[in-house]
């Protein structure tokens, strides 16, 4: 069985759910907290990965959609080492940030609503569905 690995913050977003890692620095890049040096590096390391692998909401507007998978949120498979293996700079960064960070696995994270080589996208199990 494919196990899926999942870098998340420890604090709930307003939605519920506990934000990606990529939604984290993100969020510093928007909010101008970033150095020129982090600020290259996540810029650069985005369109990487942007151009790495598939944007499930470009194939489906509605896979994110609040109302009809609530608390959706986007795992790694495990096989997708290339992908993985590139994390660990935005840890760095955010943990430059005081922006803390975890690494959670699972067997099962939820309802597979996408699904391609390297990711699925899940709606979690529970009544809680914060992952």
């Amino acid at each position: 069985m494919t196990s899926f690995v999942r870098f998340q913050g420890t604090t709930r977003s307003p939605r519920g759910h506990f934000p990606g890692v990529f939604a984290l620095a993100n969020g510093l890049a928007r909010d101008g907290r970033l150095s020129a040096a982090e600020y290259r590096f996540w810029r650069e390391s985005n369109d990487w990965y942007d151009a790495a692998y598939p944007d499930p909401s470009a194939g489906d507007p509605g896979v994110y959609d609040p109302v009809l998978n609530p608390g959706a949120v986007a795992w790694f498979k495990s096989t997708a080492r290339h992908l993985i293996d590139r994390v660990p700079g935005y840890l760095a960064v955010l943990a430059a940030h005081g922006v803390p960070c975890v690494r959670v696995e699972s067997a099962n994270p939820g309802r597979i609503v996408y699904e391609d080589d390297v990711q699925v996208v899940v709606v979690p199990w529970g009544p809680d569905r914060g992952v």
